[in-house]
Order: C-alpha cells, then sequence, then structure tokens
C-alpha cells in the first residue's frame, strides 16, 4: 500500500508493519508509537512521520511503506533534459514521474507528489545542492526519500564529496537511460 496520507489507523499500520492492529494499540498506549485519539472515540492516528522514526528505531522493515508505483521527482533547469527523462521514464518503467526547474519548485513537488526518488541536476540555478539535499532530508514525510545527483561538471572526487552532503548517488551527464533506471533501482532497493 502505497502511503499518500500524512495520517494513518491503526489497521493500516498494522499492515504496514505486518503485526495484528491489536499488536499496534499497545504500541500507542504505552507511548512507544506516538499518535493522538479522535476526539469523542477510542479510535487512534497515526501520524506517517511517526511511524517512519518508530520503524527505523525498532528496525522494522520499510517493504511495507514504499509498495506501489514508484514516484521519480525530476529537478533540472533545462527542460529538455527534464522531459526527455520524464517521457523515458514513462516508457520504459511502470514509474510515475514530475519535472521541478528550480528549488522552490522541488519543494512544492516533494510536499505534494511524495517521490521515493528525486533526481537533482546540482547545477540547479536558485539553490546550492546541499541545501536543497538538506531541505529534503529535514522534512520528516521525506525521510525514506532517495536523492540521486546529476552533473556533467564535477570531477570523481567532486561526485564523491556530494554523499556527505545527503545525496545517496550520482550520475554523471551524459549518461546511458539504462543507467539512469538502474540508479533508480538501486536506490530504491534500499528502502523496499
Amino acid at each position: 500500500m502505497p502511503i499518500e496520507k500524512d495520517v494513518l489507523t491503526t489497521g493500516e499500520v498494522a499492515k504496514i508493519c505486518n503485526v495484528a492492529p491489536r499488536t499496534v494499540s499497545k504500541w500507542f498506549d504505552s507511548g512507544q508509537l506516538k499518535g493522538y485519539r479522535i476526539p469523542g472515540s477510542k479510535d487512534r492516528r497515526i501520524p506517517v512521520a511517526e511511524l517512519y522514526r518508530f520503524m527505523k528505531a525498532h528496525h522494522i522493515p520499510m517493504d511495507g511503506i514504499t509498495t506501489g508505483t514508484t514516484r521519480v521527482l525530476i529537478v533540472d533547469s533545462d527542460e529538455e533534459v527534464s522531459d526527455v527523462l520524464s517521457r523515458v521514464l514513462s516508457e520504459q518503467t511502470n514509474y510515475e514521474s514530475q519535472i521541478a526547474s528550480n528549488a522552490f519548485g522541488a519543494g512544492l513537488a516533494c510536499e505534494r507528489f511524495r517521490p521515493h526518488v528525486v533526481l537533482i541536476d546540482i547545477h540547479v540555478t536558485d539553490a546550492e545542492p546541499r541545501e536543497l539535499a538538506s531541505m529534503i532530508r529535514s522534512s520528516d514525510a521525506m525521510q525514506m526519500t532517495r536523492l540521486i545527483a546529476m552533473s556533467g561538471k564535477l570531477t570523481d572526487g567532486q561526485a564523491q564529496g556530494l554523499s556527505a552532503a545527503g545525496f545517496d548517488s550520482f550520475l554523471k551527464k551524459p549518461f546511458q537511460v539504462r543507467a539512469m533506471i538502474e540508479a533508480i533501482e538501486r536506490a530504491t532497493s534500499i528502502i523496499h
């Protein structure tokens, strides 16, 4: 079940964690899993960000979170490149993709689209790549999102430094379509 909502029921959390709903209720009642009760009801609700935190802290496999269609956000100020990448993803994979041409658009798209993977040209004009990675990494809802940097201007040494900035991998432009798809598959295999 792909997570499209910000808040989940105990039944939905139970399916994701592969446990009984009663177990989720115990986690909630003991204070291990934070959330809230619906006023005038005994029903509980768990924010997705809290579920991520809980699952990471207790080493619960994340495979229940990211099943469904892989969503890829392409951030590149070169409209022609973005269009080609998006078209290739729709024609050669079952990925869903969206395009942003700047950091502001990327931020909006991240909030609405909730991508599993973000392909970022690190030369986007309105942001420093480290800031963009930091913005995505600081969002509780984006903790499982993988960042793949793209550039044709960096040396291999500079590309290695991107991991310290929060990127999961790097594609050197120009790259083969297969290399992009393999990079996305490697990135999502971490969380599937």
